[in-house]
């Protein structure tokens, strides 16, 4: 049951459906003949994703939502199971963030962060893991990141945010595995998308900006994994090698992150 290897019959709920990996992952899970209901809060976006789908000859559900409002998720939540009857894989992909520092950083806007990208993961897995638990089958993708790894400057409210979403994905993915729900956490890399603002690059390490990922790499390395029954992918998987530098010389790890990040901003500042 672990392993995801065709899509046919099945249905899928993708949040942050309106743009970027989202969407990508929404029309590919399309093209691989699931039914889609597509979340986010722009209406207009998802109304044309959902056509473009139809007109490829799938099938999908517009459900605008904003998903840091649990009300409006569980709402949301029954309008997919009353249209599908149920949801066989959930896609926690809605998500933002900004580069800056800690003292810099609006407050509301970091509470912002912490309901969007942790907060409406749990609304949305609170409100469809019951059903899948009912059924004894169902998939999970939890759209973490690198740095739910580990810690970047310039990133807190970011970071802490990923930091606990990887947490409970990992709970979760244990405590689940009995009942037949499959788990899968992804810690990507940073992508190429318009998630990044002119703010964000012009913030962003030259490390970063040298090593960005392209999506659609990153939804097949999703694809593959779901098709692998993995728990946890890091994409590119190179980067993976940080959790071990991390964990046997942490002191190592600190040095090389300031380096390449706060240190090689500062130098850039100075050209």
């Amino acid at each position: 049951m672990a392993k995801l290897t065709s899509y046919h019959g099945l249905t899928a709920l993708v949040t942050g459906a309106s743009s970027g990996i989202g969407r990508l992952l929404a029309l590919r899970l399309a093209r691989e003949g699931a039914r889609v209901a597509l979340v986010a809060r722009r209406a207009d976006l998802l109304e044309q994703l959902a056509a473009e789908i139809a007109t490829a000859g799938g099938e999908a559900l517009a459900l605008p939502c904003d998903v840091s409002d649990r009300a409006q998720v569980f709402a949301a939540a029954q309008r997919a199971l009353e249209r599908f009857g149920a949801v066989d894989l959930l896609v926690n992909n809605a998500g933002y963030g900004h580069h800056r520092r800690f003292l810099d950083w609006d407050v509301e806007d970091m509470e912002r962060i912490m309901r969007v990208n942790y907060l409406g993961t749990l609304y949305w897995t609170k409100a469809l893991l019951p059903q899948m638990v009912e059924r004894k089958r169902g998939w999970m993708v939890f759209m973490a990141s690198l740095a739910g790894r580990v810690g970047v400057p310039e990133e807190s409210a970011y970071v802490a945010s990923k930091f606990a979403l990887v947490g409970l994905s990992e709970a979760l993915s244990i405590e689940l595995e009995d009942d037949g729900v499959h788990v899968l956490t992804v810690c990507p890399a940073i992508v190429r998308t318009e998630f990044f603002d002119d703010e964000a690059l012009a913030r962003m390490p030259p490390v970063s900006r040298r090593n960005m990922l392209a999506p659609e790499v990153l939804v097949d390395a999703v694809i593959a994994a779901l098709a692998q029954g993995k728990h946890q992918i890091t994409v590119p998987g190179r980067f993976a090698m940080a959790y071990l530098v991390k964990a046997v010389a942490p002191g190592f790890m600190r040095r090389n992150v300031k380096r390449t990040t706060l240190d090689a901003m500062a130098k850039e500042e100075e050209r």
